[in-house]
C-alpha cells in the first residue's frame, strides 16, 4: 500500500501543478507524466486485488474495475436520515474513546446535539422529522429526474480560472491572459477583452447603481455595465461591457489573486495579493485607502456579504472584516481563524445563505464548514475516495453545489446537497467530464436553472423540463457513501490523520521533486466565495 499512497500523492501534486497560473518547463514535464502514473496506479491496484479475481473474468475487465473502484475513505459513515444541526466539538474524552464505547459516546453526543438544536428552534426533534424526511425524499426524486443540456463555449486556449454571470452574459477569465464575454442564448463569443499580460485570476461585477455612477463620470450610457478583472500582472482592470474596452486600471504592485466589489457607501474595490496583502480602493477615485498584511500566504478569496467582508488564504486561514463605509480605513478585523483551526491547507470558500457559516473546499475529499463566529468546524463528505479533490463550492436556490474530481482516474462530477441541512441529493456528470475549477449559477425569468463551469473546458448547463421529451446530456447518479451526516472535527480526528499521511515527506528520488513544487502549487489558487 505504501507505493499506492505515493502514487496517489504524486498525482495530487501534478493536478495542483496543472492549475498553477504560471508553469516552467520542469513543471510541464512533470505534468506530462500524469497518464503514466495513472496506469501504474491502476496496475498496482489490480495486483492488490489479484487473489480475489473471480474465475472466468477477463484480466482487462478486472483492470477496468480496479481503475473505477476508488480507495474508500476510512471515515465513511453509514447513511443517515438526519443531518445534525448546531454541531459542537465533541469533548476530549469522547475523542479519545476507542472501540464500541467510542461509537456509543458519539451517538449519545450526536443525539444530544440534535435535541438541543431542535429545542432552540422551539420544536421537538420527533415532531420535525416526518415533514423533513418527506421534503428530502421529494427533493431527491426531483433531482433523479433532472435533465440538463450542455453547451461548450470554445475560445480560450488555456484553463479557465474564474467565471461570472451578468444578465444573459457569461464572463470567463483564463490563464491565457484574456477575459471573454459570451452570449448565453446563442452560445457565441460576444467580446474578447485583451489587455492583461499575465493570467487572469479573478472577476467581479459591481451592482447596476454603482455602474451608473461611473458611467456618468465617463459620459457613457446609464445602462452601461462594468466588469472588474484581476491578474498576475498586478493590475485590476475595469471594463465597459457594451464596447469591450478597458476604461480604468489600477496597478497594485503585487500579483492580484482575489478581488470583490463592496457595495457600501460610495463603494470599494477590495483586492488580495499573492503575498497575503488586502487592499481597499475607493470606487469614485480609485485611490488606495487601506493596505493590510492580513495573511501569511496568497489570498484565495475575498467576498462581501452585507456589512461584512470575508477573506481566505492558501494557508487555510479565514478572516472576517467589518466594513465601516465612510471611514478613512474602511476594514476592521472581527475574527481571524488560522489554518490550524480550519484544518485546510488552502482552498475555495463560499458563504452559506444563513451568513454564519463559511464553506471551505480545500483540495481534499471533504467540504469543511466553519462557524465563523465561534471557530467551530465540521465537515461534509464530498468524495468517497482519498484521491478525491474538491475545487469549488457554490450556493444557489437552496442548493450546495460542490465539484468533485478523482486524481487517480480523471473522473469529474458535481455533487448536490440541500441547504441548510446539507443532505446529499444527487451527483451530475457526463462522459469525459473535465475537472471543474470554478462555477457560477443563475435563474432565468422562467425559473429554470442555468449554470456555468470552468476548468479545462467552459460549459454552460441549461436545465430542461423534467417531463419534456428532449433528452439531457448529463447522467444523474447517487452515491450512498456520500449520505454521511456532518461530522464535527472531534469525530474525525482519526480520519484527518489518515489523510495527512499522504503529505508525509517519505518519498525519495523523483517523488521528492514533485513534492517540493507542490508546496507552492496552491499559492495562487483562487477560491470562490459566493
Amino acid at each position: 500500500m505504501g507505493e499506492v499512497r505515493k502514487l496517489q500523492k504524486k498525482l495530487r501534486q501534478i493536478e495542483n501543478l496543472e492549475i498553477k497560473i504560471n508553469l516552467n518547463p520542469e513543471e510541464r514535464f512533470k505534468i506530462s507524466r500524469k497518464e503514466e502514473l495513472r496506469r501504474r496506479l491502476a496496475e498496482l491496484q489490480l495486483e492488490l486485488r489479484g487473489p480475489q479475481q473471480a474465475p472466468g473474468v477477463p484480466e482487462a475487465d478486472m483492470k477496468r474495475a480496479a481503475e473505477d473502484a476508488p480507495e474508500v475513505l476510512p471515515s465513511q459513515a453509514p447513511p443517515a436520515s438526519k443531518i445534525l444541526k448546531g454541531l459542537e466539538e465533541a469533548p476530549p474524552a469522547t475523542r479519545r474513546a476507542t472501540g464500541g464505547s467510542a461509537e456509543a459516546a458519539r451517538r449519545r453526543q450526536r443525539a444530544a446535539n440534535v435535541t438541543a438544536a431542535s429545542r432552540e428552534d422551539g420544536r421537538d426533534a420527533s415532531e420535525e422529522r416526518p415533514d423533513g424526511d418527506a421534503e428530502l425524499t421529494s427533493l431527491k426524486t426531483c433531482w433523479q429526474k433532472a435533465k440538463f443540456r450542455l453547451r461548450l463555449l470554445e475560445g480560450h486556449n488555456d484553463i479557465i480560472t474564474c467565471v461570472l454571470a451578468v444578465d444573459n452574459l457569461v464572463i470567463s477569465g483564463s490563464r491565457d491572459t484574456t477575459v471573454k464575454v459570451w452570449h448565453v442564448p446563442t452560445a457565441t463569443e460576444h467580446k474578447n477583452l485583451g489587455g492583461h499580460t499575465g493570467g487572469v485570476t479573478c472577476l467581479s461585477a459591481p451592482p447596476a447603481d454603482y455602474c451608473k455612477k461611473l458611467a456618468r463620470s465617463l459620459s457613457l450610457s446609464d445602462d452601461e455595465r462594468f466588469l472588474l478583472s484581476g491578474s498576475a500582472d498586478c493590475n485590476v482592470k475595469i471594463w465597459a461591457l457594451s464596447v469591450g474596452q478597458c476604461v480604468k486600471s489600477i496597478y497594485t504592485f503585487n500579483a492580484v489573486t482575489a478581488l470583490c466589489f463592496v457595495p457600501e457607501g460610495d463603494g470599494y474595490i477590495v483586492t488580495g495579493s499573492d503575498g497575503g496583502k488586502v487592499q481597499a480602493w475607493r470606487w469614485r477615485t480609485l485611490d488606495n485607502c487601506q493596505s493590510i498584511n492580513a495573511h501569511r500566504e496568497a489570498l484565495t478569496s475575498i467576498q462581501a456579504q452585507g456589512p461584512l467582508v470575508f477573506s481566505g488564504s492558501s494557508d487555510g486561514g479565514v478572516s472576517v472584516w467589518e466594513n465601516r463605509c465612510g471611514e478613512r480605513e474602511p476594514l476592521r478585523l472581527l475574527h481571524d481563524w488560522s489554518g490550524r483551526v480550519t484544518g485546510c491547507a488552502g482552498g475555495r470558500l463560499a458563504l452559506s445563505p444563513r451568513g454564519d457559516r463559511v464553506l471551505l473546499a480545500y483540495g481534499r475529499p471533504w467540504i469543511k464548514i466553519l462557524q465563523w463566529t465561534t471557530g467551530t468546524v465540521s465537515r461534509l463528505t464530498n468524495h468517497s475516495s482519498v484521491t478525491g479533490v474538491t475545487d469549488c463550492v457554490h450556493q444557489a436556490a437552496g442548493l450546495l453545489i460542490g465539484s468533485c474530481y478523482d486524481v487517480a482516474n480523471g473522473e469529474s462530477r458535481l455533487n448536490l446537497f440541500s441547504l441548510p441541512q446539507c443532505h446529499y441529493l444527487a451527483s451530475l456528470t457526463w462522459p469525459r467530464a473535465p475537472r471543474m475549477l470554478c462555477f457560477a449559477a443563475w435563474t432565468t425569468g422562467s425559473g429554470a436553472r442555468r449554470w456555468v463551469s470552468g476548468g479545462r473546458d467552459l460549459v454552460v448547463w441549461e436545465q430542461l423540463p423534467a417531463a419534456g421529451k428532449q433528452r439531457g446530456d448529463i447522467t444523474v447518479k447517487r452515491d450512498v457513501r456520500l449520505e454521511s451526516p456532518l461530522e464535527s472535527e472531534g469525530d474525525t480526528e482519526d480520519d484527518e490523520e489518515t489523510d495527512e499521511h499522504l503529505d508525509d515527506d517519505d518519498e525519495d528520488g523523483d517523488a521528492g521533486g514533485d513534492e517540493d513544487d507542490a508546496g507552492s502549487a496552491g499559492s495562487w489558487l483562487r477560491c470562490v466565495l459566493q
